[in-house]
């Protein structure tokens, strides 16, 4: 695709009207960059002549630029979200960097949602990479000694560096006395 002035005005005119994301090529962004880096030459070549026309067309480019990507990138959020919970995936019409985006995107949200399945559903469902909603993993800042918790169960020693198990309000008062820091 070559670009110019006018294909990135028809982009950001179909991308504001439409709630679809508009056809690229895959490597878009990187022709796209390549364009930028050729109109930015001459805009920095124009400012020798002090042409302010150029300056104003360079401005008003790097806008519409900055807006075909926001509106892109709040397209393709919003396909992850839809598709993390419909399961029907599509990535039609991105970019490769879009993809990516994408992709990681929905796998967060697939691993968020399990959450929710774990709610209604019991930890019986969730498969042994899935958190305990009732423990939390934490990280021991500094040597703790043995102690008996809220639960009047014992716990610890724990020494530092020790990732351990614990339950959620146990894991809390650690983590506020920073003695422990909250794993993910």
């Amino acid at each position: 695709m070559e670009f110019n002035y006018d294909e990135i005005r028809r982009i950001h005119r179909l991308e504001k009207n439409s709630s679809k994301l508009v056809q690229v090529e895959l490597d878009f962004y990187n022709e796209l960059s390549a364009f930028l880096n050729e109109e930015k030459k001459a805009y920095l070549e124009s400012l020798k002549d002090l042409s302010s026309s150029k300056a104003r067309d360079f401005s008003n480019l790097k806008k519409m630029v900055e807006e075909i990507f926001s509106l892109r990138e709040k397209k393709v959020l919003n396909m992850a979200l839809v598709a993390s919970r419909t399961n029907e995936e599509s990535e039609d019409n991105m970019a490769s960097q879009e993809k990516k985006l994408y992709r990681e995107t929905l796998a967060s949200l697939k691993k968020h949602n399990r959450i929710l399945e774990e709610i209604f559903f019991g930890s019986s469902k969730s498969d042994s990479n899935d958190r305990d909603l009732n423990s939390l993993s934490v990280e021991i800042l500094s040597d703790i000694s043995g102690f008996v918790g809220s639960d009047m169960n014992e716990y610890g020693p724990f020494e530092k560096g020790q990732v351990v198990k614990l339950p959620l309000k146990i894991a809390k008062l650690l983590s506020e006395r920073r003695l422990a820091d909250v794993k993910s």
